[in-house]
This record gives C-alpha cells, sequence and structure tokens, in this order.
C-alpha cells in the first residue's frame, strides 16, 4: 500500500479495492457534482465484530472533506442535498469494502441534526448495517470535526439489481 492509505483494519486488499474504486468514480469526472466528489478523502477502512453480536462483522469506512461554498444553503451551511449526496457515495464505499461494489440504491433516509458551516471540517462515518443475499443497508454519520458536533444521519438501503428483461 502507498504511503497515504487509509488507516484501520481491514486487509491491504480491501482498502485498495475501497481506494481504487473510488478513484474510478473521482476519475471519471462525471456525474453529480465531481468538483465535490474529487475533494472527499477515505482515511480509514476497517472491519470489527459488530456490537452486540460475537458471529457478525461490521464494516467501517471514513471519509473527510471541508465543506466549502459550492456545497452552501442560503445560511451558508451544508446543504440538505449535498449531504445526501455524501450519504449515497460514501455509504455505497462501505458495502463495497463488505464485498457488495455493484448495488443500486433503493431508499436513502435522511435526518437533519444541527448545520455545518462553510469553512468546517467533516467527518462522514459510514457503518454497514446489514450485508443480505440481495438488500443491503448501511448507516451514515456526518459530523462537524471542527465543532465535534453531529449534523446528519442517513440510512441507505440498497439491493443487488435485476437483470435485464430482454
Amino acid at each position: 500500500m502507498p504511503a497515504s492509505a487509509p488507516a484501520g483494519s481491514a486487509s491491504d486488499e480491501v482498502k485498495q479495492m475501497v481506494i481504487g474504486l473510488f478513484d474510478l468514480i473521482k476519475g471519471t469526472k462525471r456525474g453529480f457534482i465531481p468538483d465535490i466528489t474529487a475533494r472527499i478523502q477515505v482515511t480509514e477502512v476497517s472491519v470489527a465484530t459488530k456490537a452486540g453480536s460475537s458471529k457478525r462483522m461490521e464494516w467501517i469506512v471514513v471519509c473527510e472533506m471541508d465543506c466549502l461554498q459550492d456545497m452552501s444553503n442560503i445560511a451558508n451551511a451544508l446543504h440538505g442535498g449535498a449531504s445526501a449526496y455524501l450519504v449515497d457515495i460514501c455509504s455505497s464505499l462501505v458495502l463495497a469494502a463488505a464485498g457488495r461494489p455493484n448495488t443500486v440504491s433503493q431508499a436513502i433516509n435522511m435526518i437533519y441534526h444541527a448545520p455545518a458551516p462553510v469553512g468546517h471540517h467533516l467527518r462522514i462515518v459510514n457503518r454497514t448495517m446489514t450485508v443480505g443475499s440481495r438488500i443491503l443497508s448501511a448507516r451514515t454519520e456526518i459530523w462537524d470535526a471542527t465543532d465535534d458536533r453531529l449534523c446528519v444521519t442517513g440510512t441507505h438501503i440498497k439491493m443487488e439489481p435485476s437483470s435485464p428483461k430482454l
């Protein structure tokens, strides 16, 4: 792994897969808000025994970035649409770390707790909730790391895509 590899307990192979997938997404420079995507940094990829279970594993991917003006609302804080995008992209990385990179969104649920002002540093903590045979779920918390305050919680439900009908 290169010197800039993310921290965490996941194997180097899993870390490289997550970084490679994210680099591919960033490298296309297409899609929704590529300038924001390019600023996201994966800082940790971990796996641990899930709290409350002796058998289940939980994958964790932590991303970081600064909240800049192009992500803001009229109140000069993180826009709800930008936060939903961060939940979408970052929670998809944690499900990829869990071995499921080829899934599609089914639902995203957002809860807004507090504003994250422009200029503050964001820590985006993503954890798998369930990794089933067809349905997967992840929880994302967007923290204002500057003020150590939880700003947004998002739940992302994804599924294996159906085969196209001919």
